[in-house]
């Protein structure tokens, strides 16, 4: 289980949980519903809506500065796509595809409510896992985007940033970073996935804030430190991602 940290310093900062949205949505509703209720979506282009829930709702917290300035956090953790319960192999294609139709759904309601603080002028950060990143399976070429992608917004003024997920996107047969690790028991090796991201609004990018993935095989002082080390392999299959910002 995932859990998003917010440490801050009350002389620096006032944090509280602050969600927004339409607590009982209806068609043409001026706002996106609230991450606890329901987003009604047509996942099967069958014309029917569907009902898509979070099984675990988007923290949003609204920080403010000793400036007044108001920046908005949310922790996301998306459905993963994993088939899990599948009895064989045609089972098993069913739910990935069943699984992503959902994630897909998730990441377009996360996209409505980003893009009605980026609207706003909002200062902005998206943290969380995703479950999801660029070329990860070969289900994704049915949708035609990833999650990430959808998030993150593809053109135009109000896309997010972060430069992991950036990198992902243009070199899909390339190394690119990773968050997480998985032992393929079938396959007797791991499998290496960018998963977890911090993104940020436009404004808050041209303060050059600095990312770190502490991931003890690719970044070397965690690797120097066994303790460190350790601790990262043992505490979960994902390793944290930071950010150091100037605010």
């Amino acid at each position: 289980q995932q859990e998003i940290a917010l440490m801050y310093d009350p002389a620096v900062m006032s944090a509280r949980h602050a969600p927004l949205g339409e607590s009982a949505p209806k068609k043409g509703a001026e706002l996106s519903p609230r991450f606890d209720s329901t987003f009604r979506i047509d996942l099967d282009v069958d014309a029917k809506e569907d009902l898509v829930q979070f099984s675990k709702p988007p923290l949003e917290v609204e920080a403010v500065l000793p400036s007044g300035k108001v920046l908005r956090l949310i922790g996301a953790h998306l459905k993963s796509k994993a088939p899990h319960g599948a009895r064989n192999d045609a089972d098993a294609m069913k739910l990935s595809i069943e699984n992503r139709r959902k994630q897909l759904a998730q990441a377009i309601w996360l996209r409505q409510r980003l893009e009605e603080h980026l609207n706003a002028g909002e200062s902005l950060m998206l943290l969380g896992d995703l479950n999801d990143g660029p070329g990860l399976d070969q289900y994704e070429d049915l949708f035609g985007r990833s999650s990430v992608e959808i998030i993150m917004g593809e053109t135009g003024e109000n896309c997010l940033f972060d430069p992991h997920a950036r990198l992902g996107l243009q070199r899909r047969l390339g190394a690119t970073p990773t968050t997480a690790r998985f032992y393929i028991r079938e396959h007797k090796r791991y499998l290496q996935a960018l998963l977890d991201y911090i993104m940020v609004s436009p404004d808050l990018a041209m303060k050059e804030p600095v990312w770190r993935i502490w991931h003890p095989f690719d970044d070397p002082d965690c690797w120097r430190l066994p303790e460190l080390r350790d601790a990262l392999l043992l505490a979960s299959d994902h390793f944290p991602v930071t950010l150091d910002i100037d605010l």
